[in-house]
């Protein structure tokens, strides 16, 4: 495809969905069906337009999927209601703990016995398929500062933490593979890898966030233009957060999620401790915080999440519409859909239901958790890092077969499954 249609695809995709909004919000599908649709018609499935290939692009796809994550990662952070007590915070950390650690086995299991991969490679698979997704999970996430559905709260929580806490194993992964050194016994990946990565991004991250909602309250700036403004500190805090946790073989990841879960406490804490009285919501309802909220309209956290979110919906649209050029039909392997199917219907539940049952969740929140583990950006990010660390060419067209699967199967049948579902448990919860 030339400039000029490429040009034309995607601004009669934004037009479409745009002046069809309405529409969207009462179909029983979610956008992302939509851009996966249109890939595979001008695709290599049908009529064959164009053909992007991510191993070649492997390059140009992690830095997308890159900056499309620690956006959804920012945006997911800020819309965390709840102040960081243990109680709350047990079942979501479980999930991006233990139950990601358990799905990562299975699957290596699964990579081993099934497909007859290597170790290294099971396990590099299970690190790439086992973190749920902050791009393509909107429908069962958070919608806004104040929401404190727990379902919702647990599967956005989940989404921020486990694209970071994937990390170690997908570095253990390639450790295996002889492309990282793990150290002896392999020392060296627990100490590096494992503590010091996890805990100087919360680290990092924790002081960023801090640091730039008291600067801001300190300041007290009057600006010219405050929604401008309030996009560039968001955008800024990533940028140094993110930064400083690569300079220093943090995971990044972590530290984003951290930063934003800390600016939007923080400023909770100085609107409360300030006895400030939210205003009225001027923004759409699904980014406006509620009249529990003691955050202000005006804060960091609140006028950057629109802006944060329209660059969220961007990237979904190109980095699906990616997806669907990336496929042939003969990509329907047996061996990619088996997989896909043993992480949606077994991995996933068993993982979410043995990290959830000291907790006491309600078996419908459970189940619900169990099913809609989202897979997507986070993914492909994750296939294209290890690919950029010189995965061998045969093992990484493997492996890309295997992902582009799943994650399609994902968007479709999350996305078919999503509004019914959530209608039905919202009436039942009631």
């Amino acid at each position: 495809m030339s400039n000029a249609q490429w040009f034309l695809l995607i601004g009669f995709l934004l037009l479409a969905m745009g002046l069809g909004q309405t529409l969207m919000r009462r179909a029983p599908i979610t956008p992302a069906i939509i851009y996966l649709a249109v890939g595979l018609l001008v695709g290599p499935t049908v009529l064959h337009l164009f053909h992007f290939n991510p191993l070649k692009q492997s390059a140009l796809l992690e830095v997308l999927t890159e900056v499309a994550v620690l956006i959804a990662l920012f945006s997911a952070g800020v819309k965390m209601p709840v102040p960081l007590r243990w109680p709350a915070w047990r079942a979501p950390v479980l999930l991006a703990t233990l139950a990601m650690s358990i799905s990562v086995a299975m699957v290596a299991g699964f990579a081993c016995y099934v497909l007859d991969l290597p170790l290294g490679a099971g396990i590099l698979l299970g690190a790439i398929v086992a973190p749920t997704d902050p791009v393509l999970a909107t429908e069962v996430q958070v919608r806004r500062p104040g929401d404190r559905n727990q379902l919702r709260m647990n599967l956005t929580c989940e989404a921020g933490m486990n694209d970071g806490s994937a990390f170690p194993f997908v570095v253990l992964g390639l450790g295996l593979l002889g492309l990282h050194d793990l150290g002896d016994s392999g020392l060296r990946w627990l100490l590096v890898d494992v503590l010091w990565a996890i805990g100087a991004a919360i680290a990092l991250g924790v002081l960023g966030g801090v640091a730039l909602a008291r600067l801001s309250s300190a300041l007290r700036r009057d600006e010219v233009n405050p929604e401008l403004l309030h996009d560039f500190l968001g955008l800024g805090l990533i940028g140094v957060v993110y930064g400083s946790c690569v300079w220093v073989n943090a995971w990044g990841f972590i530290g984003v999620f951290a930063a934003a879960v800390a600016l939007r406490q923080t400023e909770t804490l100085l609107a409360r401790s300030a006895h400030v009285e939210p205003s009225m919501p001027d923004a759409p309802s699904s980014t406006s915080p509620n009249r529990s909220d003691p955050v202000a309209d005006d804060s960091i956290s609140t006028r950057s999440l629109i802006f944060k979110e329209h660059l969220e919906r961007l990237s979904e649209l190109i980095l699906v519409l990616l997806v669907g050029g990336s496929l042939f039909l003969n990509s329907w392997s047996w061996a990619a859909v088996g997989l896909a199917l043993f992480v949606f219907l077994v991995a996933r539940p068993l993982s979410v239901f043995l990290a959830l049952l000291p907790t006491g969740t309600p078996w419908r929140t459970q189940g619900l958790c169990a099913w809609f583990g989202v897979r997507g950006m986070g993914s492909l990010y994750y296939l294209m890092y290890a690919i950029q660390h010189g995965l061998p060419e045969s093992l990484a067209l493997q492996l890309v077969h295997l992902t582009l699967i799943v994650v399609t199967l994902s968007i479709l049948l999350h996305g078919i499954s999503v509004k019914p579902m959530m209608t039905a448990f919202a009436r039942r919860t009631h």
